[in-house]
């Protein structure tokens, strides 16, 4: 049940061509139809581990965490805070399989969108 979830940068301004080498490798317990499983996330929270990589920077490692009211957001063990940590939009909502699309607003409070181009199993 627990997969490991890889997203890239889509197209944007920056980007136009989107970018293998910017984005996030997560784990995440996923239902029959690709949705972030919420009664198992309970159980396998320790080992939804999040990392985020970016063309030359070190990466960041840390956890998928669930926010008060539902929402998802990944939290950086370097961070203490909680307004340090990137929020998925609507994750909740989503289904994670190759090719679908989900928006993250980063550290810099921009929202992007990446393309889930990954989902193994662990």
């Amino acid at each position: 049940m627990l997969k490991k979830i890889r997203l890239e940068l889509a197209r944007d301004a920056d980007f136009p061509e989107g970018s293998p080498n910017y984005g996030y490798e997560f784990s995440a317990p996923l239902d029959g139809k690709g949705h972030i499983d919420v009664a198992a996330f309970h159980d396998l929270k320790e080992r939804c581990r999040v990392r985020r990589f970016r063309p030359g920077e070190a990466d960041d490692v840390g956890h998928l965490v669930r926010k008060p009211g539902g929402s998802w957001a990944f939290h950086y063990d370097i961070h203490s805070d909680e307004e340090d940590d990137e929020s998925g939009y609507r994750f909740g909502d989503h289904a994670f399989a190759p090719g679908e699309y989900v928006s993250v607003k980063e550290d810099d409070d921009r929202l992007r969108t990446f393309r889930v181009t990954q989902v193994r199993d662990i």
